[in-house]
């Protein structure tokens, strides 16, 4: 869900301008389940840009603190997640924490590393929301130590029905500062991308796994 088109639309001119976000509907990439998909999405580049990093922390903070309030705790998924959690986190003046994909395999086996009690709110900080997977398991990981997950936000949504339809199931509002949609608007009005180019992005996201199918038969 994107609360406000304006700020999102300058967002994705700052993904696209430092190549955090990539598009060649006629060079598709590979990801890691096979998809073939026309768009490459690397969030951990707007790190290295002190102006990009400052508006996305900021706007991560106005977003939290006018969706869910002030909560007790910031956690950031791994890996995408933690830098920007921090960021939110000492911004707010808030203890955070981070949330592995699994258990650690020696120690103390934590999945959630920091301090975290049950009874506490937490918002969740994402990077990259595709499916909801890794996600949602973070937000079931803090539910599992009897916190209160108050929501999730990430810098960038597929908004994929799957993922949607996922969130919903588990009873978790996500906010996205940017959506697939709002950035082909903006890669259009910017002229990253032609109106062919559209038709093809657009189909892709309707259906990822049909749309990889097709282009091995093509192939």
């Amino acid at each position: 869900m994107i609360k406000n088109e304006e700020p999102a639309l300058k967002i994705a001119e700052f993904l696209l301008q430092i190549k955090a976000i990539k598009l060649q509907p006629n060079k598709p990439f590979t990801w890691a389940s096979g998809w073939k998909s026309p768009i490459y999405c690397d969030n951990r580049k707007t790190l290295s840009y002190p102006k990009v990093r400052t508006s996305i922390r900021q706007l991560f903070v106005d977003i939290i603190t006018a969706e869910f309030g002030k909560p007790d705790v910031i956690a950031g998924v791994a890996t995408g997640g933690i830098a920007q959690g921090a960021l939110v986190a000492q911004e707010m003046g808030l203890p955070f924490v981070y949330i592995r994909s699994e258990a650690k395999a020696h120690g103390l086996g934590n999945v959630i590393e920091g301090v975290v009690e049950a009874g506490q709110s937490v918002v969740v900080i994402e990077d990259l929301i595709s499916t909801g997977g890794s996600s949602l398991k973070a937000v079931e990981a803090l539910r599992k130590e009897n916190c209160t997950v108050k929501g999730l936000v990430s810098i960038f949504t597929y908004n994929f029905k799957m993922a949607d339809d996922a969130f919903k199931k588990a009873k978790c509002k996500a906010v996205s500062l940017c959506s697939y949609d709002v950035l082909l608007k903006q890669a259009l009005k910017s002229k990253y991308i032609s109106e062919k180019d559209l038709a093809a992005l657009e189909s892709w996201r309707e259906n990822p796994a049909e749309w990889s199918a097709e282009l091995k038969t093509v192939k």
